[in-house]
């Protein structure tokens, strides 16, 4: 090696370890489940987590006390699951999970069944309310909106692509779905009647709305990431993203709904201004000590309190962190 290349590599060196040392640490780590995972969900409270392994169905963390509360089913065969997505209410009432074809709603104060609904088309992305109104985002551009209290279903149409992400405000009346057209649109639940749409540049990956649905948010692949005001449609802000590129595999409003948290398919955490779209905080979940896997899908993340953050990733970690 000459002496240029060794000044080279040992910059190099000198960088990474300055990088590395820049990403903080988690505070507490918990493994919860080493097996292969397929989606997880936190509690906003971050006291329940929601965990689709490939063969161990889905567990149901209660995270106070590091223990398993209850352990569902739902393929054909027992010791297999084949759920691709998860969702928690607001009020930790209740669950849903989506395989390919079928939707399942669970109460999570004694772990039963509410029910179970054949699907018509490939199913991509859940979201259940306080209610346990239901949304389900459909490849053949639908979403299925399920009461199961007033053994109520609504077929929204006005999509003509794949749905990829669906959302709910927490009284089950308002819905947010996406779709690969890079269409937003903003409905009624009830009535499948559209109050907002909005146009992104391309494929629409990740959207999501507050509990009170005064706040709408949608994300594509491109990495173009926006804010508005539900009942106007005005825009609030634009994510200050530096990137060609950034996805989100999830997102959530925190701290008030003053900023948002989000989470990407490579192992990276964020926390948003809502009103500046400008990034407050930045981590990096961890990687399990003996995994082959050198990447990590950050499946959720919240804030159960001002400063503290919590995620659950694929790598079957809950981590904890401080701002």
């Amino acid at each position: 090696m000459t002496r240029v290349s060794m000044l080279l590599f040992c910059s190099t060196l000198v960088l990474t370890g300055l990088l590395s040392a820049c990403q903080p640490s988690p505070t507490q780590v918990h493994v919860i489940t080493t097996d292969a995972s397929y989606s997880a969900s936190l509690s906003n409270d971050a006291t329940i987590a929601l965990v689709s392994t490939a063969h161990n169905g889905v567990q149901v963390w209660d995270l106070s006390h590091s223990s398993l509360s209850y352990q569902w089913f739902q393929g054909q065969q027992q010791n297999t699951s084949n759920v691709i997505d998860t969702a928690i209410s607001a009020n930790n009432l209740y669950a849903a999970t989506i395989s390919s074809h079928s939707l399942a709603i669970w109460r999570l104060t004694d772990g039963s069944s509410v029910g179970w609904w054949s699907l018509p088309s490939y199913a991509q992305s859940v979201a259940i309310a306080n209610t346990g109104q239901t949304l389900v985002g459909l490849v053949d551009g639908s979403v299925m909106s399920l009461s199961p209290e007033k053994s109520r279903l609504i077929q929204f149409l006005a999509h003509k692509e794949k749905v990829n992400s669906v959302s709910i405000s927490a009284d089950g009346n308002s819905a947010l779905s996406g779709d690969n057209d890079g269409k937003v649109i903003l409905w009624q639940t009830q009535t499948g009647q559209p109050q907002q749409q909005w146009q992104l540049s391309s494929r629409v990956t990740k959207v999501l709305i507050n509990d009170s649905a005064s706040l709408s948010f949608a994300s594509d692949i491109t990495g173009n990431a926006t804010l508005w005001q539900s009942d106007t449609g005005i825009l609030i802000s634009h994510l200050d993203i530096n990137r060609r590129q950034m996805n989100f595999s999830t997102a959530r409003f925190v701290n008030n709904d003053q900023q948002l948290l989000t989470g990407t398919p490579s192992r990276e955490i964020f926390l948003w201004q809502i009103n500046s779209g400008k990034q407050v905080s930045h981590w990096q979940v961890q990687l399990s000590k003996n995994t082959q896997n050198r990447g990590a899908v950050v499946y959720s993340a919240t804030m159960p309190a001002p400063g503290s953050i919590v995620s659950i990733s694929s790598q079957g970690l809950v981590e904890y962190w401080q701002q």
